[in-house]
């Protein structure tokens, strides 16, 4: 619980340190455009003079190199969005490897403490097969401790108490679970925010200027509507897969967890009736 608690607390650091980035810059586009405005009106001529200059400054460009795609994508980023989808980045891979590593059959239901334990009971090693279980940390392994402590209280007693470590471990892993599909359910907002804060600066250019803008400006705001867009989507998509997957197999697990404790355990239903 510790540990989750601690995912908890960091992620909730992260999220609001780059909300508040988003929140910071994204008032400063809007602050930024009352300065371009004033300079507009004092001189609403300065733009129409320098034909020359334009035609010298378009074959400047014609003979600039051309910009690599993963700059151009950084560059219509920009910082504020690259630091946050970074952020959802790393934090996916490492949601998922966790995952991962926590859904394996040997964290869940190994084959070897069924094996194992069920040979104890056989030659009815009944401390042994407890010490089995309880130093076994799988899902099953705490079940089948818990079912063992409680014995003496009756077999009811003992089903009640594998049922109650079964819900927690249960809730345990779902929980760790939830974070993908928090993952893919904010890496679209983050893209449709960025969305509207490059369509805004761009109606923004377009309402500031004195003349009809150019189309670079114009698409320095649209890029990063589009790419924003695209990059959210494309971590939410596999995000939203992943958890599908991996709750799909969760259920599975659990379903056999309680179905071999079950059993198990039940040798000792004969054995509490006939007292």
């Amino acid at each position: 619980m510790q540990r989750v608690a601690g995912w908890k607390t960091f992620t909730l650091i992260l999220g609001v340190f780059v909300l508040a980035l988003l929140a910071r810059d994204v008032a400063s586009t809007f602050v930024a455009g009352i300065a371009p405005a004033a300079m507009a009106q004092d001189d609403p001529e300065g733009q129409d003079p320098p034909a020359a200059g334009e035609a010298n400054e378009g074959e400047g460009a014609a003979t600039q190199p051309q910009q690599s795609v993963l700059m151009w994508f950084l560059g219509a980023l920009g910082w504020r969005y690259s630091l946050a989808f970074l952020i959802i980045s790393f934090s996916f891979v490492a949601f998922l490897v966790m995952n991962l590593l926590s859904l394996r059959r040997d964290a869940i239901c190994p084959r070897h403490l069924i094996d194992a334990f069920e040979a104890n009971l056989n030659e009815k090693k009944y401390q042994e097969a407890f010490d089995l279980a309880k130093a076994d940390e799988s899902m099953l392994g705490q079940i089948l401790a818990a079912g063992m402590q409680n014995l003496q209280q009756g077999y009811d007693k003992a089903v009640d108490a594998m049922g109650q470590i079964g819900e927690e471990e249960g809730l345990k892993l779902e929980q760790r679970l939830s974070y993908i599909s928090l993952i893919g359910s904010i890496s679209p907002m983050v893209g449709l925010l960025g969305t509207v804060d490059g369509m805004v600066g761009s109606f923004q250019k377009i309402a500031i200027a004195g003349t009809t803008p150019k189309a670079s400006e114009l698409a320095q705001g649209i890029s990063m509507a589009l790419v924003t867009t695209l990059v959210g989507l494309v971590l939410a998509i596999p995000a939203i897969i992943a958890f599908s997957l991996m709750k799909n197999r969760l259920t599975r697990l659990v379903l056999e967890v309680g179905v071999a404790a079950g059993n198990l355990m039940s040798r000792f239903e004969a054995v509490s009736k006939g007292k």
